[in-house]
């Protein structure tokens, strides 16, 4: 038999990560937090567990904005339940993804660096 190449734990993920987008989108107008959106969510195999990795449009505030997010936890769970027809609705826990500012950096230091000179290629 052949082996499955996506889990359902993929799917779930994949699922989750739109509906949070509309959601944690409604919740930032609702409730006049920094404005964030979800960029990942990573689900355990069992279902139970979810990290919410969101990113922030001023980084200065993601502290803020997942300190908020964490509060809300319970009515965002219970508007997922709502949206999405799962037994259980994994638990939730946000994070700020960090990826987006490691990557601005990145740039900012290549962009920097003074320009080479190619090299000739003789022998």
């Amino acid at each position: 038999m052949a082996q499955k190449t996506f889990y359902r734990s993929d799917r779930v993920s994949a699922q989750l990560r739109r509906e949070l987008g509309r959601i944690v989108h409604e919740a930032v107008r609702e409730h006049s937090l920094p404005s964030v959106s979800v960029s990942d969510v990573e689900v355990t195999r069992d279902l139970a567990h979810a990290k919410v990795f969101v990113t922030a449009l001023q980084a200065e505030r993601s502290k803020e904005a997942v300190k908020a997010l964490k509060e809300l936890s319970p009515q965002i769970r219970f508007q997922l339940g709502k949206a999405m027809k799962l037994r259980h609705v994994p638990e939730l826990h946000f994070h700020y993804d960090d990826s987006v500012d490691r990557g601005e950096r990145i740039d900012n230091l290549l962009r920097d660096l003074p320009p080479q000179e190619p090299e000739s290629g003789q022998d």
